[in-house]
């Protein structure tokens, strides 16, 4: 999966993609103003990230790359998240009941689950992801609290009435935030 981020000095958009996209275009923006302290947001998650500029292209491109997947079994990388289950009493007779074994088949549920999130769960990642956003650039924009509530309690035209006034980049990154999470409610 491609994660892509969007730069905003202030309230305007600066540039959008990749990674290897992103920081080239981000450090020439800096480049060209000094004083600016653009802020950078994850699409997936919406959330604030930090990069250091520091060096050329090619060193900060070669710092954030992601490294090089590598072929065959081996031993997971250091922080890979690890998520716990917990099976009822009933689900274990249930797993007794199936012809693979246990671990097999609550690996296949789990890759099920985490490949194919329902649409209440992409619609609350994309709420979430657009809520993280907004705190973290439109916090100062009139009507925002009333518009985090109307976020949260999905609905959507009392939301696009009170971002309207807000400015251009800032409600385009809402509106591509929230994506199909409107369609899905």
């Amino acid at each position: 999966m491609k994660i892509t981020y969007t730069a905003f000095h202030g309230h305007t958009s600066i540039a959008t993609g990749e990674l290897s996209e992103l920081l080239p275009a981000v450090q020439r923006y800096r480049a060209s103003h000094p004083e600016s302290n653009p802020l950078i947001f994850r699409h997936d998650t919406g959330k604030q990230v930090d990069f250091d500029f520091s060096g050329s292209e090619e060193e900060l491109l070669a710092r954030y790359s992601p490294p090089a997947k590598k072929k065959g079994p081996g031993r997971p990388r250091l922080g890979v998240v690890c998520n716990e289950i917990c099976l009822l009493p009933k689900h274990w007779e249930w797993l007794e009941r199936q012809q693979q074994t246990s671990s097999a088949v609550i690996r296949r549920l789990i890759d099920r689950a985490m490949n194919n999130p329902s649409p209440e769960e992409r619609t609350r990642e994309r709420i979430e992801a657009a809520h993280s956003f907004m705190w973290a650039i439109a916090g100062d924009l009139t009507g925002f609290e009333e518009a985090s509530r109307a976020l949260y309690a999905r609905k959507w035209e009392i939301l696009d009435r009170l971002i309207a006034p807000w400015p251009k980049d800032v409600v385009g990154q809402i509106n591509m935030l929230l994506g199909e999470a409107r369609k899905l409610t």
